[in-house]
């Protein structure tokens, strides 16, 4: 059977889990670490292999250990070089080279760093499409991506093909007279994909996601848009339509009038709406269209300024992955000069805003402009993020505490703060005081409490204490306040289950 993390991880006895903390300790040294490798339970082998940094002996043996879900948690670890995964790229079980394929699972929609580009070619032409199905496009470089269509070897330029929008039409010709047939067939199902009257034709009749995903982005003949407007196949299909980009103009003007305000709203984001839409929308009684017409690229700001809008902001404002082609920088900045939030927003997901526009955005009066800014710029000031993580309670904010600037002097007038979020920031204060630092390992919030439990400055005695804590063990193990000699003395519960008595820690 196979066992999940989360199961491995509820199996493990208070033993396991203070060992899993040793392995995560930084403190603990390179043979300590061969040796919960070597003889530790899955959960230690789990949380070495995939939560941390490695040594280079430690990754020599990760790479040749026996148990195949160790080597497939290494494939997965956001924490080492893409180049120290991929010397798992020939491992011979299917389980851990599918792992290494669909790459490790990062939070807060943060993309993994790319695979090489030889390892990446290495993989195409020798994995089956079923390891190759998850997430692997995500480790696709863009420089690898714009030239898998010249490769020599017709398995990468299938995958080539897959740039097809960046592709010219010279080399779209090319791939439709590729000698091989499997590239022609993807290529000729791209330009398919193009043509309304085949998109036609393999609609599906009823509901579904396939129908779905027609009628928002492929190009529709006219009968298809009718019927859609005359007797749609399910619900909200105007809706739909509304987004498609080839939608005829007419119909454009039709349903800027129409009753449902969410079509109104969507059809008031079109670059393609007329003056005189844009001016009824500008006047719509629904504020949501009001606010989607205020942002059209066609209004000048004193335009925009006459339109009677409410921007949100109670809505998630969240780190978003850099695009595949950059935006024009003067287009960013006009938005990031804009009086419109909204547009501000836009401007502050620019992962390269130059640095005139990153000082005047974070210190914009807008709260969604400050923490886009600080959720999405590698140079995001220090000061910004800690003000965003105090302002912001939406989804995604813990991850404002892992970008590079996070400040971390000073943050121990925070122990007493009434948000449980913002008191655990007391605790990645190197400066903390032992007593509140033994304080909040008392915390009524358990991430509180955990973190505490790993403060450098929390005192010997409650250290030796939560070493035997149900709860908070394996935090306390991972302390780097303990010594090599207290870490050797707790890891000999690997030969002697009962542990070494923690009096010796005090």
């Amino acid at each position: 059977m196979v066992k999940t993390p989360e199961r491995i991880w509820e199996e493990a006895d208070l033993a396991a889990r203070r060992l899993a903390g040793l392995a995560l300790n930084p403190s603990t040294p390179q043979d300590v670490l061969l040796r919960l490798l070597a003889e530790g339970p899955a959960a230690v082998r789990m949380v070495l292999c995939r939560d941390r940094g490695l040594p280079d002996a430690v990754v020599d043996a990760v790479i040749e250990h026996p148990d195949t879900y160790t080597r497939s948690f290494f494939a997965r670890n956001p924490h080492v070089d893409p180049a120290q995964r991929v010397r798992l790229i020939d491992d011979p079980e299917w389980f851990v080279r599918a792992h290494l394929a669909d790459g490790p699972r990062m939070p807060f929609r943060v993309r993994p760093e790319p695979l090489p580009d030889e390892a990446l070619v290495h993989m195409i032409r020798t994995y089956g499409n079923d390891e190759l199905s998850g997430c692997f496009y995500q480790q696709i470089s863009n420089e690898l991506l714009r030239t898998m269509h010249t490769h020599q070897d017709a398995k990468v330029r299938r995958w080539g093909v897959g740039a097809w929008e960046w592709l010219s039409a010279d080399v779209r010709a090319a791939l439709l007279a590729d000698p091989d047939a499997g590239v022609r067939d993807i290529a000729l199902l791209r330009t398919r994909e193009e043509d309304p009257a085949w998109v036609e034709s393999v609609l599906p009749a009823k509901p579904c996601h396939a129908r779905t995903g027609i009628l928002c982005y492929q190009p529709l003949i006219r009968a298809v848009v009718d019927s859609v407007l005359t007797a749609p196949a399910g619900e909200n299909e105007r809706r739909m339509i509304a987004y498609n980009p080839s939608l005829p103009a007419d119909v454009v003007v039709l349903l800027a009038a129409d009753p449902d305000p969410e079509v109104r709203e969507r059809i008031a984001y079109r670059t393609d709406l007329g003056p005189a839409e844009r001016r009824a929308l500008a006047v719509d009684p629904e504020p949501k269209v009001r606010l989607a017409v205020s942002v059209h690229p066609a209004l000048s700001e004193q335009e925009r300024a006459a339109i009677d809008y409410e921007v949100p902001t109670d809505c998630g404002f969240h780190h978003r992955p850099a695009p595949s082609v950059p935006r024009d920088p003067e287009d960013v900045r006009r938005d990031a000069l804009s009086a419109h939030p909204v547009l501000r927003r836009k401007a502050a997901r620019v992962h390269e805003l130059p640095p005139d526009l990153v000082a005047r955005l974070a210190d914009d009066e807008d709260l969604g402009v400050r923490v886009t800014l600080a959720q999405n710029h590698p140079d995001a000031p220090a000061a910004l993020l800690l003000r965003s993580f105090l302002e912001y309670t939406g989804p995604d904010r813990a991850h404002l505490a892992t970008r590079p600037n996070f400040p971390t002097a000073r943050l121990a007038a925070f122990a007493d703060h009434e948000d449980p979020q913002v008191r655990a920031l007391a605790v990645r204060d190197p400066e903390t005081a032992p007593a509140l630092v033994e304080r909040l390992t008392r915390d009524p919030d358990p991430a509180a409490r955990a973190a505490a439990a790993r403060h450098p400055n929390l005192p010997r005695p409650r250290l030796a204490e939560l070493l035997d804590d149900e709860e908070l063990a394996h935090p306390a193990a991972a302390n780097p306040a303990l010594d090599v000699a207290e870490i050797r003395r707790l890891a000999r519960t690997l030969a002697d289950p009962a542990g070494p008595s923690v009096d010796t820690l005090i």
